[in-house]
């Protein structure tokens, strides 16, 4: 028996088809609040409907938070493998608790149950944001966490949250863990990357140069199968197909999209201009997700290396611009 935590979010969904299409026999935690016809909608992606609903239907779903330890209780009754892929994303300095409650704590109670119950093995969706930096090219699995420099609070989460888990290897739960870079794909137009479709598609002046990794969400869970079914154990790999610019992003979506391309350059001084507004506004209870750390970022470089996973299992990732030609063609059918 297989159970996946987030099978509501991005990652998790077309995660789920996959696996019921594997004919595997499937858990999905699933919160109170949660949505599941948004995976129902992405089982559409794959194959016709009388198909999709079938393999939608292999689902079992249990409603239980990550940090209602009795309903993951019974969600864990009889599995086997566990691929945890919920967590909380933010960038708002005043949503620090939240993300350390669901992301570390969270995590830690997986951990816990995948230990107390003898899970086979667990696979946890972290992210390059917990991974080091280096001074010398591309980032890859061996750079070293420094906890000097300027991380958000999300990156810290998702690091502490791996300590989670890196625990669990040494009391008995064998483990891959995926570092994915920026994921992109269909079915979720309101949150993550997904903003950048709806973005372009109500009219975006400006770019900004801010390099960083980026992959499709097929090539992640891909990567998360032929870990999970390898003899690989206690690894972490990092999931990026390129390092490209947002510049070249925002313009390539545009281009499907049918959309006009954004010309300017964002500066600087406005997106500090933006800093100063959004804090004033927070002291109205206004959510604030520009931070200083955040203005650097949005000028930053940053390079990783995919040569890992490509030399252990032959993997070629999906160039991103397909991968945005793809979404591209799904949005527009849906808006």
């Amino acid at each position: 028996m297989i159970l996946v935590t987030g099978g509501t979010g991005l990652v998790g969904a077309h995660l789920l088809y996959k696996l019921a299409q594997e004919n595997e026999r499937l858990k999905a935690s699933i919160r109170q609040t949660s949505d599941t016809s948004a995976v129902r909608k992405v089982f559409g992606y794959y194959t016709n409907n009388s198909e999709a609903d079938f393999l939608f239907n292999k689902i079992e779903w249990i409603q239980a938070d990550i940090n209602d330890i009795p309903a993951l209780e019974v969600a864990f009754s009889d599995v086997d493998y566990v691929y945890h892929c919920a967590a909380f994303i933010s960038f708002d300095p005043t949503d620090k608790r939240k993300l350390r409650k669901i992301n570390i704590e969270g995590t830690a109670n997986i951990v816990n149950l995948c230990i107390s119950r003898k899970v086979k093995k667990l696979c946890y969706v972290s992210s390059i944001a917990a991974i080091g930096s280096s001074k010398n090219g591309e980032i890859n699995e061996t750079a070293k966490w420094n906890p000097e420099d300027d991380h958000n609070d999300y990156a810290i989460s998702k690091y502490g949250a791996e300590i989670e888990v890196w625990r669990g290897t040494q009391e008995g739960v064998d483990t891959v863990i995926v570092n994915p870079g920026i994921i992109i794909g269909p079915g979720f137009w309101d949150t993550g990357s997904g903003k950048i479709f709806r973005r372009i598609d109500r009219g975006l002046k400006y770019h900004f140069p801010k390099v960083t990794g980026f992959v499709g969400v097929e090539d992640v869970v891909k990567s998360m199968l032929l870990l999970m079914n390898s003899s690989v154990k206690n690894e972490n790999f990092i999931l990026v197909g390129e390092n490209l610019s947002f510049e070249h992003i925002l313009k390539e979506t545009a281009e499907h999209l049918h959309k006009p391309k954004p010309k300017m350059q964002l500066k600087k001084w406005m997106v500090f201009l933006g800093w100063i507004f959004q804090t004033a506004a927070s002291w109205f209870g206004y959510k604030r997700e520009i931070t200083r750390g955040a203005i650097r970022s949005v000028f930053s470089k940053t390079y990783y290396s995919n040569a890992k996973l490509k030399k252990a299992f032959n993997f070629d990732f999906t160039p991103v611009d397909l991968v945005i030609k793809q979404t591209s063609e799904i949005y527009r059918k849906e808006n």
